[in-house]
């Protein structure tokens, strides 16, 4: 792929335009190309009036004459496809290899293994995607949890119900891989190009399906409603996985949990696995229209149609401590993401189209072993805490409704929720609430003092009518589960920790490619099981 940056065009002038200069600053015929798309787009309004600023993404119908144009201007660069092998080890393996959990890390570790022959079974505790997607719907509707069956638990993880953005500080080239299984499974095409890409929630969903889907066809088995409920070992090693329905003898296991899967980390400390506490983050999520996002962003271009939906992402230090935006969703609405009952816990989600009129993001503040005395028991004791204080806070109007706030009644600690332009979206209702009162001073002080300094960098987080609604408890796992170069547990030969749940990731992807990484360390050392 070619990629053409700083193009610069007024506002009048769109997608066709840039992709025309920037075959021209190439030299290259139409006829020639096989795409040419817009990676990334951006506004430069520093001199007066606007520029759109294009990066153009060119591929050729002949990827071989690609590597030509590299150097062919200061402006031009090649980005060259991973070409991927994975070993298969000598020894063979007694059993199938399990994988716990059909979030990223799992399904993309199945997925690798199923390709390879290994024929894993995947132990999910929740429902198929039809099946969840019913059980978050009648919760949204009545307050009826299915600790099961919602927004973290089944087919396809906490994920599902998210933007299904794509993007990744993490410059592995497995990042390529999952991208390419993805669109291989119906994914927009667009997600190979953009610099941002997302697949959104209402599309995500059938990807999902259409990979297990592919598991199953090359001979690995999906169990689902089939928690691990425990381990089991011989000669210091795991031997078999124990659930509701009986023991399943095994000598490898990814463990793809998810980072709600509270009973599952409860029974890993109880059986003295290492397992240390890891930095998280606590908050509330902030919805503000996304007029007002663009307007901060694009100025007097703002609801231009050549623009994309605007996005951002904030910090600010804090003493010690950050505070800082996470998982912003444009066009988007918040979701009731409890999984206990008697717990309120909230997240957000767009569609592809993220057509809707708030933008809503994560306002967190980072909190770490030094909270929790190291104890990852208290860390999640901690998480439990918070979220059932949100319960308390709404239960008298609704289950599961969720304490809410306008920004500038935080600011002033009044605890006072008068409605104006934005118009909240957590599906079960809303009650004011004092939220700084829910949390430790020092972690409600250091939010106003992030939300403060956000307001200085945009002037949308200077709207005092931006409502905050708590709270966002689940920003990633608060334990991780010790393991060696080889990524097998430290303490249990033969045992995977991976992805999210377990430590190592943090999204989407990092999540997916940490379940490829584990899958070709297991494939590394082992041949396929002959049963």
């Amino acid at each position: 792929m070619i990629l053409v940056r700083n193009i610069r065009l007024p506002l009048s002038c769109g997608e066709q335009e840039a992709g025309a200069k920037a075959l021209k600053m190439l030299r290259l015929a139409p006829g020639r190309v096989a795409h040419c798309g817009v990676a990334k787009l951006s506004v430069d309004a520093r001199r007066g009036a606007p520029v759109l600023v294009y990066t153009i993404a060119v591929t050729l119908k002949d990827e071989g004459e690609e590597s030509a144009f590299a150097g062919a201007s200061p402006y031009v660069c090649i980005s060259r496809k991973p070409v991927f092998s994975f070993q298969t080890g000598g020894t063979p393996l007694a059993h199938r290899p399990i994988v716990c959990g059909l979030g990223p890390a799992g399904l993309f570790a199945a997925l690798l293994l199923a390709r390879n022959g290994y024929r894993p079974i995947v132990l999910e505790r929740g429902p198929a995607l039809d099946k969840r997607v019913q059980a978050v719907e009648h919760f949204e509707k009545t307050g009826i949890l299915d600790p099961n069956a919602n927004l973290q638990f089944g087919e396809g993880g906490a994920g599902t119900f998210s933007d299904g953005k794509l993007t990744t500080r993490v410059g592995d080239p497995l990042c390529a891989f999952v991208t390419q299984a993805l669109l291989e499974h119906g994914a927009p095409q667009d997600i190979a190009w953009r610099q941002k890409p997302h697949v959104g929630t209402d599309l995500l969903q059938g990807v999902i399906t259409s990979i297990r889907r592919e598991i199953e066809r090359l001979g690995g088995t999906v169990r689902f409603e089939t928690p691990l409920t425990g381990l089991r070992t011989q000669n210091g090693k795991l031997s078999a996985a124990v659930t509701p329905d009986g023991e399943i003898p095994c000598d490898t296991l990814i463990l793809a949990v998810g980072h709600s899967a509270r009973d599952t980390f409860s029974m890993l400390h109880g059986m003295e696995l290492p397992m240390e506490c890891k930095p998280f983050s606590v908050g509330m999520r902030v919805e503000h229209l996304q007029s007002e996002i663009e307007k901060s962003l694009y100025h007097a271009a703002a609801g231009h149609p050549a623009l994309p939906r605007g996005e951002y992402q904030l910090s600010q230090h804090v003493g010690d401590r950050c505070v800082y935006t996470f998982c912003m969703c444009p066009g988007g609405r918040v979701v009731a993401a409890a999984s206990e009952e008697g717990g309120v816990v909230t997240n957000g989600m767009s569609y592809h189209a993220r057509s809707g009129p708030n933008a809503n993001a994560a306002v967190v503040v980072s909190v770490d072993g030094r909270d929790f005395d190291g104890d990852p028991v208290k860390a999640v004791q901690f998480q439990r805490k918070l979220e059932r204080a949100a319960y308390l806070a709404g239960e008298h109007q609704a289950p599961y409704a969720a304490p809410a706030e306008t920004v500038g009644s935080f600011l002033e600690g009044c605890g006072a929720l008068e409605l104006a332009s934005v118009q909240p979206t957590y599906p079960r209702g809303i009650v004011p609430q004092d939220l700084g009162s829910l949390l430790p001073d020092e972690l409600s002080g250091a939010l106003r003092d992030g939300l403060r300094a956000f307001g200085r960098k945009m002037a949308a987080y200077r709207a005092p009518d931006a409502v905050l609604t708590g709270f966002e408890t689940r920003t990633s796992s608060p334990v991780r589960l010790l393991r060696g170069d080889d990524l097998q547990c430290l303490g249990m030969p033969g045992l995977y920790p991976c992805g999210e749940g377990a430590g190592y990731a943090g999204g989407i992807m990092t999540a997916a490619v940490d379940g490829v990484r584990c899958a070709a360390q297991l494939m590394s050392r082992n041949t396929p099981s002959g049963g």
